[in-house]
């Protein structure tokens, strides 16, 4: 399998940031041993409508965007959801949830979020900060006292946009196979390292450092972190299919996963178990639930206006130099429209949630196929566009 590699968010630039999560650029089309390119299949990927809320041309154009696109990155599953007006409007599926038994993907199969896990993590942080519950801003051992002093404080605040100078996770962890029973023990691998730099300094992508702000948010929720993010999250979006990535647990609607070889050919992915990383790549959806999650924030469900514009704004360093991650989000700006959003790339799937604050408009596109997160992300931005004419 291809290794996965973190993109940096450089805290010099204010632009959006590609693709955090990033396995590796989106692949260009299989070639051949022959050198010659791989035929795509005749036949196009089947569709499963949900939700049809969107005038009849317009959910055409998102259909031709989304096969041509499954075509051109050879994805073989596919789930959409599309949100106008701050409702969710719109959603679908395509090609196969499940490639050796031919089952279909539709709008309620439950996929891996990856790092699309982020921001529904960093919304109960949120929340529970309105609440007077958590202060952001607070060194972290107020909320977990064992957990072992560094040179520099740490607080949520820097844990939510990547500048505590947490290590993000090595290879071997990336792909891990161990099971961890609750966060606490998710914290043992990294809990005695040094940090890279002083909070606040920098800014270094770290999946472990939002395991750590998870057990930040049981302290202070008073709850174990999935029960958190049900009361929290889940249960007022009306999140059914919402829960943690438990890999031996029997998940309805589960998809499968795969990933593609350099000459085109289709491999199921490996065993990983994501209970390192649960808070900010260990959580499961259908993109029905994805949808609902955009659809409430961007109503006012789930955070006060004010707190949901904090979440969009881009986190300055303490030298007041720009970053392009609020907390929870990338943030910037494409085609002069402001823009919020995750990718999400591990073994077995590509994610990304993407949202036009100031237009109430969302897309998310579950799919199962890893590696193509930067393809999601273009067709993403495509989608919305074709939603909102």
């Amino acid at each position: 399998m291809t290794g996965v590699l973190l993109v940096g968010l450089l805290a010099a630039s204010p632009a959006p940031i590609a693709s955090p999560a990033a396995a590796s650029p989106s692949p260009a089309p299989a070639v051949s041993p022959a050198g010659r390119p791989e035929t795509p299949p005749s036949a196009p990927p089947s569709i499963t409508a949900g939700l049809s809320g969107l005038p009849a041309a317009r959910a055409a154009a998102l259909d031709a965007a989304i096969v041509a696109a499954m075509g051109r990155l050879g994805i073989p599953g596919l789930s959409a959801a599309v949100v106008t007006g701050r409702e969710l409007r719109w959603t679908s599926g395509y090609g196969l949830a499940d490639v050796e038994n031919g089952v279909a993907a539709t709008p309620t199969t439950v996929y891996r979020l990856a790092s699309v896990s982020k921001p529904i993590t960093a919304t109960a942080a949120l929340q529970l900060a309105e609440k007077g519950r958590l202060d952001l801003d607070a060194p972290i051992q107020r909320y977990l006292p064992s957990y072992p002093e560094k040179p520099w404080p740490i607080t949520s605040r820097e844990l939510l946009c990547h500048q505590s100078g947490t290590r993000n996770w090595s290879e071997v962890e990336f792909h891990n196979t161990r099971r961890f029973p609750s966060l606490a023990d998710a914290l043992a691998p990294f809990k005695d390292d040094a940090l890279l730099f002083e909070p606040g300094t920098r800014t270094q992508y770290t999946s472990l450092g939002y395991t750590l702000l998870g057990a930040v948010i049981e302290s202070a929720a008073g709850a174990r972190f999935v029960d958190a993010l049900r009361t929290a999250v889940f249960e007022p979006a009306g999140m059914d299919s919402a829960r943690d990535d438990d890999v031996f647990a029997i998940v309805p609607h589960r998809a499968e996963g795969y990933w593609r070889r350099a000459d085109g050919t289709l491999l199921n992915a490996p065993l990983t178990d994501t209970s390192n990383r649960l808070p900010g790549g260990g959580l499961l959806a259908s993109v029905d639930d994805v949808g609902r999650f955009a659809s409430a924030l961007l109503k006012g469900t789930l955070l006060k206006p004010e707190t949901l514009q904090m979440a969009f704004a881009p986190q300055p360093l303490r030298s007041g130099k720009a970053t392009g991650y609020g907390l929870g989000w990338i943030v910037g700006h494409h085609a002069k429209r402001r823009e919020a959003y995750h990718t999400g790339g591990q073994p077995e799937v590509s994610t990304v949630l993407y949202l036009l604050p100031d237009s109430g408009v969302a897309v998310a596109i579950l799919a199962d196929l890893e590696g193509v997160e930067n393809g999601l992300l273009d067709l993403a931005r495509q989608l919305a566009m074709s939603a909102t004419g």
